[in-house]
């Protein structure tokens, strides 16, 4: 763990779940449970304690090829379309990365889990190099912090490969009356607002699911605003098996885009490993850009970002706003 320690994270649960109006239901560690609402993300904001705007940018040619030899006046970043003098620019791809990784283990998933394991596994021992860390957090009708922020990849595998399937015997793809649920937007919400809030640098969130929520006390716009919020890019491989219906791409799609990242449909095992390797690709390809914002007011207000490449046929990959700091 980087700065945040399990201490202060049970005593924050504590006191958040003695405020909620009614029974918590949503477990994040053990024997900690709380329920996320809509008031969270109003009654306790997230700040942005410095002027600088980062941007972590990842930049694709027209044939989806990584392109890493740019440089700062091939870019232009404009805000609420007013174009931003840009102050800081690197290319470096050893800047450390903190990870949340994300685990659909609802019954959906329950033929590819196994496959989702043994890839899971083999990327972050891949992408995670000196100084990275990581988290792992399971979601099903509870969300569960099975391994808090370590750089060991030994208890990040164990974690892993204690996910299991959290649904009722006999219920399958076609049950009418299922109990329990997919709670990915809570998940999402808690692994930004509560794990990620106090990291620094570059924070991502990787979600193995095959975004169909059910059950969330919260709803997308707030999962999202907890990731701008907390500048993380949202990451989502979605993992999907015909069986038990479509997947959930539009949603997916809204909260990828939204915070900068990408989502990378699934179907089955077979380009499983292919999608952790194209994420492990961008995370380690990406460009910093960092401006102070022309309009200086401290309103709390939603800012528009748009970043451009000057280059024909290149398509620059960022996080589409912000929010101001707020007095």
């Amino acid at each position: 763990m980087k700065r945040l320690r399990i201490v202060g994270f049970v005593l924050m649960f504590c006191l958040v779940a003695a405020g909620l109006a009614r029974a918590p239901r949503t477990a994040l560690a053990a024997q900690q449970v709380i329920t996320p609402t809509p008031q969270d993300a109003s009654q306790s904001p997230i700040r942005v304690e410095s002027g600088l705007v980062n941007l972590f940018v990842t930049v694709r040619n027209k044939d989806k090829q990584i392109v890493d030899d740019l440089v700062q006046d091939d870019f232009k970043v404009y805000e609420d379309g007013q174009e931003q003098k840009i102050a800081f620019f690197s290319k470096e791809s050893d800047l450390p990365i903190t990870l949340a990784v994300l685990l659909d283990t609802s019954g959906s998933e329950s033929d590819m889990l196994p496959a989702i394991q043994d890839a899971a596994s083999r990327f972050l021992r891949r992408v995670l190099r000196k100084g990275d860390e990581a988290l792992v957090i399971s979601f099903d009708s509870n969300i569960d912090l099975l391994a808090d922020f370590t750089d060991d990849p030994d208890v990040m595998e164990s974690a892993i490969r204690r996910t299991k399937i959290n649904v009722p015997t006999g219920m399958g793809p076609f049950s009418v009356t299922q109990s329990g649920g997919t709670h990915f937007y809570d998940a999402l919400y808690l692994a930004s607002h509560d794990k990620l809030s106090d990291e620094a640098g570059r924070k991502a969130i990787i979600a193995i699911t095959d975004a169909n929520d059910e059950g969330s006390d919260l709803q997308i716009p707030a999962a999202v605003e907890a990731a701008q919020r907390t500048d993380t890019v949202v990451h989502v491989l979605l993992v999907y098996d015909p069986a038990y219906g479509p997947p959930g791409f539009d949603v997916a799609k809204k909260i990828t885009d939204e915070t900068g990242g990408r989502t990378i449909p699934v179907r089955g095992t077979k380009n499983l490993e292919d999608a952790f390797d194209q994420i492990s690709e961008e995370l380690r390809s990406q460009y910093t850009i960092g401006y102070y914002p022309t309009n200086t007011k401290h309103d709390g207000t939603y800012r528009k970002i748009k970043v451009e490449v000057q280059q024909k046929d290149m398509d620059a990959l960022a996080r589409k706003g912000y929010y101001a700091p707020q007095d």
